[in-house]
C-alpha cells in the first residue's frame, strides 16, 4: 500500500509511510476518546460494544466467561461500495 501511495502521490516511500502511519495512528487516537472517524467517499470508523458473555475452551470443553470489550468497526461508504461492484 505504501509503495502505490508513493506511486500516485510522486513521493519517497519513506514519506508515504510516514503519512500513512500518521493517519492510522488519528484514527486509533479518535476511536480510543470513543470518537467516530468519517473519510468521505471511504467509509466510517467507530467504536462498537460487545457484552459479556459465556463461551467454552475447545480443547478442554471448559465453560468461561469472556468479559465484556470495546471493539473497532468499519462501515463502507457508498463510493467504496461501488467501487468494488
Amino acid at each position: 500500500m505504501v509503495e502505490q501511495i508513493a506511486q500516485a502521490a510522486e513521493v519517497s516511500k519513506s514519506a508515504a509511510e510516514r503519512a500513512v502511519d500518521a493517519l492510522i495512528g488519528a484514527v486509533k487516537s479518535s476511536l480510543r476518546k470513543g470518537e467516530m472517524v468519517t473519510l468521505v467517499g471511504f467509509g466510517t470508523f467507530y467504536v462498537g460494544k460487545r457484552r459479556a458473555r459465556a463461551g467454552r475452551n475447545p480443547r478442554t470443553g471448559e465453560a468461561l466467561r469472556i468479559a465484556a470489550a470495546k471493539v473497532p468497526k468499519f462501515r463502507a461508504g457508498k463510493a467504496l461500495k461501488d467501487a468494488i461492484n
